[in-house]
């Protein structure tokens, strides 16, 4: 079987003669379309283009090719300075890679597309009506709700122009938004009738707005005026003539092997914080860093090839059509194989062995991203007898499902046909600004209803690197204020004498920022050597764990500053582990004070409260424990706002105080041994009235001028560094974890409680306990001694230092359940040595 077009058969000829269908027009409009059946009462025929790679394989470059020819004629057509202002907009699922190889053609235009699949947390900008599809919703769904808002030319991409009604219904409900003077349609085929012709002209003298139409070819689809019918009536002769009953097989006959090997993953390398498509928007920038990464990922697509495969199919994915594109673009350069190009879809059609046919055979399976619209069946045309040595499969990491791995799915469905299956998970973009209408009433009469909402409205975005932090942007949003340039540090003697006699809270004033000698940094480089594969199987746990039981797509929410590094971590095992972009965020906690409300309503207007997850880097005795809990209580309370899980997710649980941890062992994680220079270069978190009002976000500052003592990009590289090797070890301890029972048991609380009274100090707040806040106790607070479990080896080495640079007994104890505790001064006065505060001469 030949997939491509038959330079003597039209491929269309076989449902012209049957149904009495006629394509006239443009001399190019049989070499641009052929025909088939659609099995859908709305519309009997379906054009099946030749360029578009949905129905039928093709070479990417000709199919990004005639988007781009489109998208220089719009530029033409609308001169430079109206196409810097331009918006291009494409049309779900069918068009949504025509639709950005047009923006591509455009050169400066942000694109998005259309879609059907709802994102929780994310609300619509718009939406529309398909009359004649299979699935007629359409959702406009921008990250940045001004992507819309503007009165710049709109440019809307379709593959073909039939009746005209889609794009009517789209700017009859854009245009009621956002009104503006010009829209131009691009389309490959224009098939309208001149009743449909006019029917546009008509509706843009009525909006008062020029509509101009681009495209490759026109023509006319003369149907008559029994095709529905006899449609159905051949689309039910053929199938019951072809399909066969057994599930396991293919239209053509071909059954699906029993242990079929699994695909060869191919891990791509795409790049951080570009989206997978036009679904949430996609803009030049993007644009400008996918092209520089398109080579290296190819390549390395090109070395999981088998080294004889001579002809390749790239299978994009439904609405997933750009990515995997430009990915085949890139393997056909660089390459001898024979490349081609093409997606799986929903759109029901009849499969059909004739020459004279555009659909040829069918695969079918189950849908495997989980629909809202619930499961059904999904289709890859013109795959099986295609003569393709090996097919890479490509779907963004929400469609990386058991359902795409089923016996019955998809790769189980290619592997029966093709000898050399590959899957390529390209990662879902996640938005990390919800986006909210802003034109009409309503979205304020519902906020003016939702103090939560209205309040949020109020509140700044989130800070982020290079502004505030030395963190990648796409790593973490701080839901913090600047206070860079207030001075808020005071020595440590005299904020201890302060906090402990009541003058002052310990978040009201910051210590100086511990410099560390060179044999202290030595000590960090050794103990990030020697524990950094250890980190990276308790992130890779302990993310497992989060995505099994808390949400397939959770938002982490940092507890900073110590959180922070562990969530990037988390974050970054999920890219690598899932393909999945998650969206991250650092807030404050403060003891006796509660979490910051503020942030926590920022997180509830622009994302589902059940999908946070709390983080943090270890607990100690689980006070902030606590803290969190009773300060998710009290907002849900005052807000009325519920879903948020005051459960925290820690990368070490030494205390037994939380159940999602990634281990309970007490060891050396090297960001604690540091401050600022390990945490992005930011400052414990403030909490001062003078500074921070009632709907402020509480303080931090960033510390710019430590940049050349900065280590925090390196510890989260280091740790990254071990992630392939740990993943088995990590896969394994989720498992465990997961059947474990894992309720805590509070046994470091109760320790506290016991050493706080042997040693007369009376008050478990000035308890350190475990090698983060023993650590934290050396550097912030005025030590009085530290606890050591007998026989701790080199992994307290950074603790005796410090405690010998500031002069604090290390004594080692029996029977203690962390590696060590660091006691604060007790009743402290500036020369106080005794538990008693008073002062002992030495």
């Amino acid at each position: 079987m030949n997939n491509e077009v038959n330079d003597r058969v039209w491929s269309g000829s076989w449902v012209a003669e049957r149904l009495g269908v006629e394509l006239e027009g443009d001399a190019e409009l049989t070499q641009l379309l052929g025909l088939a059946l659609r099995r859908n009462p709305r519309r009997a025929h379906l054009l099946v283009s030749h360029v578009l790679g949905k129905h039928v394989p093709q070479s990417p470059s000709v199919v990004h090719g005639h988007g781009l020819a489109l998208g220089r004629r719009v530029r033409a057509l609308l001169g430079a300075d109206e196409a810097a202002s331009a918006v291009v907009l494409g049309y779900a699922e069918t068009a949504t890679g025509l639709g950005h190889s047009v923006a591509d053609g455009l050169g400066t235009a942000p694109y998005l597309h259309s879609t059907r699949r709802p994102v929780p947390g994310v609300a619509a900008a718009g939406g529309f009506e398909e009359s004649h599809s299979h699935a007629t919703s359409h959702l406009l769904l921008p990250e940045d709700p001004a992507l819309l808002a503007g009165d710049g030319p709109l440019v809307l991409v379709d593959d073909e122009f039939s009746t005209g009604n889609t794009v009517l219904n789209t700017i009859r409900d854009l245009h009621a938004r956002h009104p503006r003077r010009r829209y131009v349609v691009v389309a490959l085929v224009d098939t309208r009738s001149a009743d449909d012709a006019e029917r546009l002209a008509g509706f843009a003298h009525e909006i008062g707005a020029r509509i101009d139409l681009i495209t490759t070819a026109s023509g006319t689809v003369r149907l008559p005026e029994d095709v529905l019918r006899r449609g159905r009536e051949l689309v039910a002769r053929y199938e019951s003539a072809t399909t066969v009953p057994d599930p396991a097989t293919v239209p053509d006959g071909t059954k699906t092997p029993e242990g079929t090997p699994p695909p060869v993953r191919v891990e791509l390398g795409w790049p951080r914080g570009v989206p997978d498509g036009g679904r949430h928007g996609f803009w030049p920038v993007h644009r400008e860093r996918l092209e520089r990464a398109l080579p290296a990922m190819a390549a390395r697509i090109a070395q999981a090839l088998p080294a004889r495969a001579r002809r390749v199919l790239v299978l994009g994915f439904e609405e997933l059509m750009y990515a995997p594109l430009r990915l085949a673009g890139e393997l056909e350069r660089i390459t001898d194989a024979e490349v081609r190009y093409s997606t799986t879809t929903r759109s029901p059609v009849l499969a059909v062995d004739d020459p004279g046919y555009a659909i040829r055979t069918r695969l079918v399976f189950p849908a495997h991203d989980d629909p809202a619209d619930g499961p059904g069946e999904r289709y890859a045309y013109n795959v099986a007898g295609g003569g393709f040595d090996a097919v890479v499969a490509v779907v963004d990491s929400v469609a990386d499902t058991p359902a795409l791995h089923a016996p019955d799915g998809l790769l189980a469905r290619l592997a029966a046909h093709i000898p050399h299956v590959l899957l390529a998970v390209v990662p879902s973009y996640v938005p990390t600004v919800s986006p909210r209408p802003r034109q009409s009433s309503a979205p304020q009469q519902s906020a003016a209803c939702h103090p939560t909402r209205k309040m949020s409205a109020m509140l700044p975005d989130p800070l982020r690197g290079p502004a505030f932090s030395s963190y990648a942007p796409e790593e973490v949003g701080w839901l913090l204020q600047d206070l860079s340039e207030v001075t808020l540090e005071a020595p440590t003697e005299e904020r201890e004498e302060a906090i402990q006699n009541g003058g002052a809270h310990y978040a009201e004033s910051l210590p100086v920022e511990y410099q560390p000698s060179e044999q202290y940094q030595e000590l960090f480089h050794s103990a990030l050597k020697s524990s950094a594969a250890r980190i990276a199987e308790a992130v890779g746990a302990v993310t497992e764990t989060v995505l099994a039981e808390r949400s397939p797509r959770p938002v982490l929410v940092s507890l900073a500053r110590a959180g922070t590094p562990v969530g990037i971590l988390m974050r970054r095992w999920a890219r690598f582990r899932h393909g999945l972009d998650l969206p991250h965020y650092a807030v404050s906690i403060v003891r006796g004070r509660g979490i910051d409300a503020n942030a926590l309503r920022w997180l509830a207007a622009h994302h589902d409260p059940a999908d946070v997850v709390f983080v943090d880097g270890w607990t100690g005795k689980g006070a902030i424990t606590r803290e969190l809990a009773d300060a998710i209580r009290e907002f849900e309370t005052s807000e009325g706002v519920t879903g948020f899980d005051p459960e925290i997710a820690v990368l070490a649980d030494p205390g037994s105080c939380v159940r999602t941890y990634g281990t309970r062992e007490d060891f050396l994680i090297p960001s604690a041994c540091l401050n600022s220079t390990v945490s992005g270069l930011v400052s414990r978190t403030v909490l001062r009235a003078d500074l921070v009002g009632p709907h402020d976000f509480h303080g931090a500052k960033f510390y710019r001028d430590l940049a050349g003592a900065d280590v925090s990009n390196l510890f989260l590289d280091a740790v990254c560094a071990r992630f392939p090797e740990v993943t088995d070890a990590a896969d394994t301890t989720a498992k465990e974890l997961l059947s474990a029972d894992r309720t805590p048991t509070w046994a470091g609380w109760a320790a506290v409680e016991r050493i706080s009274e042997e040693y007369g100090i009376h008050d478990v707040n000035l308890v350190k306990p475990g090698v983060g806040e023993t650590t934290r106790v050396l550097l912030r607070r005025v030590p009085w001694r530290i606890l050591a479990r007998r026989g701790a080896g080199a992994e307290l080495d950074h603790i005796r230092l410090l405690a010998a640079q500031r002069g604090v007994p290390v004594e080692e104890v029996d029977d203690l359940p962390y590696s060590c505790v660091g006691l604060i001064h007790p009743r402290y006065t500036r020369g106080a040595t005794g538990a008693d505060g008073r002062a002992v001469t030495r």
